[in-house]
């Protein structure tokens, strides 16, 4: 039986895992945490995912945890809408629309789908041979026909594959996410644009709402209450923002400094290696995308290994560098500042809207309408 070693226990690592093993690989996924906790926040799993969990018979119970309904899209910060669709009109476009939920909840679907037995915790890696396919742990090591490195957005191992890239670069904007009890209020998904600024409001399964907020800010910067910086530059922006911030906790508020792969990487492996996720094309957030694609990389590789991994990288590549960029422009655009620039730019996005209501899908057509690699006879 092929053996092959996963480097990561995210989100990349354990699809791949999970898609191998369904191909009747012997999978041992290492993590270096001693133990997954249920910590982040949410994410998006749109149509493309959607389909590529299909292919490993999860999808289903992804669906179960929907629970938008109503109009979606962009607002001003005022609350009048830029551009909008809605769930019914994007599950006719697609098939599906898009599920916002717990990183946490897809862990623990990933993890049972893949046997906890072949999570081995508490693993560190030092190093991988590309060409053997050993991997090096504090353990021992582990000896393996393909290695599977999804180590994250500074992934040690792409930085032994490629010395010469670059590596994740600043973006210029910070991100803050936070979990919030819903309460009685009423919420409409949405993700509203200010100047330089972004808030994002998504209703999740369980009374929760899960909010974000970006803003243009030079990398490292922190401030003692992040809660307060919340309200600060959002307080006066359309409800239910003003209320969510409030009854947000503190203390459960995670800020980080977005980076994204500026220099695409001149493939997605090395001899017996193949990347997938952040450590192959980490994206900024603004399409959603970023563990959509890790999960698409993790179905299509367990679909092509066993062959030369140079079909891999042809197959993802492209795909997800276009898709890096797309959301890179998208980033640029919020982080507008001067008032004439941002008029502009709305005056833009709501006549485009206008002409053509169906823009705001019918651009993420090459995206979403993806579907993974077809099995033999089916």
């Amino acid at each position: 039986m092929a053996r092959a070693v996963v480097i990561g226990g995210g989100v990349g690592g354990l699809t791949a895992g999970v898609a191998l093993r369904r191909k009747g690989w012997d999978v041992t996924v290492l993590e270096r945490v001693p133990q997954i906790e249920p910590v982040g926040s949410g994410l998006a799993i749109a149509a493309n995912a959607l389909k590529a969990l299909d292919s490993l018979d999860l999808g289903d119970r992804i669906r179960g945890l929907a629970t938008a309904e109503g109009p979606f899209g962009l607002r001003r910060s005022n609350g009048s809408w830029l551009t909008h669709t809605t769930e019914a009109a994007a599950g006719d476009r697609y098939g599906d629309s898009v599920v916002v939920m717990l990183r946490a909840t897809l862990m623990e679907v990933l993890m049972d789908a893949l046997g906890r037995d072949r999570l081995r915790l508490d693993t560190a890696v030092s190093g991988a041979d590309a060409e053997k396919g050993v991997v090096r742990t504090a353990a021992g090591d582990l000896d393996a026909d393909l290695v599977v490195a999804a180590d994250g957005i500074h992934s040690a191992t792409r930085r032994a594959l490629f010395p010469e890239h670059p590596g994740p670069a600043y973006s210029g904007v910070t991100a803050w996410r936070a979990l919030v009890p819903r309460g009685g209020l009423a919420i409409p998904r949405s993700e509203s644009w200010g100047r330089g600024t972004v808030f994002g409001i998504h209703p999740l399964a369980g009374d929760v709402v899960y909010v974000y907020a970006t803003d243009v800010l030079p990398a490292g910067t922190v401030y003692a209450d992040e809660r307060a910086e919340l309200l600060r530059r959002f307080g006066d922006w359309h409800e239910p923002i003003p209320a969510l911030l409030a009854a947000a906790d503190p203390a459960r508020i995670i800020r980080n400094d977005i980076y994204s792969y500026a220099e695409p990487l001149p493939a997605y492996h090395q001899g017996r290696v193949a990347l997938v996720g952040d450590a192959a094309h980490a994206m900024t957030p603004n399409l959603g995308q970023g563990a959509c694609q890790a999960i698409e990389d993790g179905v299509v590789l367990a679909h092509l290994a066993g062959g030369d991994l140079a079909a891999y990288s042809a197959a993802r590549r492209e795909r997800t560098m276009k898709i890096v960029r797309r959301s890179m422009t998208l980033c640029r655009m919020t982080m507008l500042r001067n008032p004439l620039a941002v008029r502009l730019r709305d005056l833009g996005l709501s006549a485009a809207a206008r002409l053509s209501p169906d823009l705001m899908l019918r651009s993420m057509d090459e995206m979403l309408r993806w579907r993974p690699p077809a099995e033999p006879g089916r």
